[in-house]
């Protein structure tokens, strides 16, 4: 076995040293309080029901639903009637590395790099599974469960296949049949992010990253969009704020540090972009999630 699959840390919920993903069903016969963890979790509604709270609100939860969230994002389960979730998570650095290769792919892009950041998200993704569909992802994420009890050193990319194969189910879904996939995201959109994710402090502008990438800044902006629903700036926004969320999760450093070190020296602009992406001030947010708590 691995050893400690996910540990918690007062509100905060992360994966131990030695390992990089996770899957398993919970009941929540009562709520379970706001948390936040340091990783990419995917929630499976596999039955029951209950209420979903984030900083969008309260949401209703059938057998189907699918919640994905980004790491930072804080959310709890309320108004739970036998209810059973499938919970997958992987680390952020398994997301960074080995699933890389999805920031290209129409599909897995949309689902963990562009879509939750789109419009409102802020983060969380949603979407529904036929009952086939749920069927389906369902056999991947017990295969991958059961792959996560043996030795990492041999299973690490059994481990990323199943998973890839579970996450594949939501992403179908949360794009629909109907919809308008291109073969490929843009490699130019695929370049934009990286060198944004790569230097988030810069004091990036639309015709600087346009230059740098030999666009007109208006055509970055539309191939941007195409991509991810957002423009450049915007998906920049949000990456600043997520950057800030795990420094304020796993760091002393003062807030105004954490603001200037992603890209935000105004101490008041930063506070405000990160309530409007959280729901919570900076303050607030770490003071939340750093009280005792113990899984419901």
């Amino acid at each position: 076995m691995h050893g400690e699959t996910i540990r918690q840390t007062y509100t905060l919920v992360h994966f131990g040293d030695d390992s990089i993903a996770y899957a398993g069903q919970h009941l929540h016969a009562t709520e379970m309080e706001a948390h936040t963890h340091s990783f990419v979790e995917m929630a499976l509604v596999v039955a029951g029901s209950g209420a979903h709270r984030t900083h969008a609100g309260l949401r209703p939860l059938q057998v189907g639903d699918v919640v994905l969230l980004r790491p930072g994002v804080w959310h709890g389960y309320e108004e739970c009637a036998g209810l059973v979730v499938h919970n997958c998570c992987f680390s952020a650095e398994l997301l960074h590395r080995e699933l890389a290769w999805t920031r290209e792919d129409p599909l897995l892009g949309h689902l963990l790099w562009t879509g939750p950041y789109a419009g409102h998200g802020r983060g969380v993704l949603t979407t529904h599974l036929t009952a086939d569909e749920m069927a389906g992802c369902v056999a991947e994420l017990d295969a991958m469960s059961e792959l996560t009890t043996r030795s990492l050193r041999l299973h690490r990319s059994d481990i990323i296949a199943r998973l890839s194969l579970a996450l594949g189910y939501a992403a179908r879904a949360a794009l629909g049949e109907a919809a308008q996939v291109s073969e490929r995201v843009h490699p130019s959109v695929v370049e934009a992010m990286r060198r944004m994710e790569a230097r988030p402090a810069h004091p990036w502008t639309l015709t600087e990253l346009a230059g740098d990438l030999h666009l007109a800044p208006g055509y970055l902006v539309r191939l941007f969009k195409l991509a991810t629903g957002l423009p450049p700036m915007a998906f920049l926004s949000r990456l600043r704020v997520e950057l800030a969320a795990e420094q304020l999760l796993h760091s002393d450093r003062p807030i105004n540090a954490i603001g200037e070190s992603v890209g935000w020296a105004d101490p008041n602009y930063f506070a405000r972009r990160f309530r409007s992406h959280f729901g919570l001030s900076a303050s607030a947010y770490r003071s939340k999630f750093a009280r005792p708590y113990r899984l419901g």
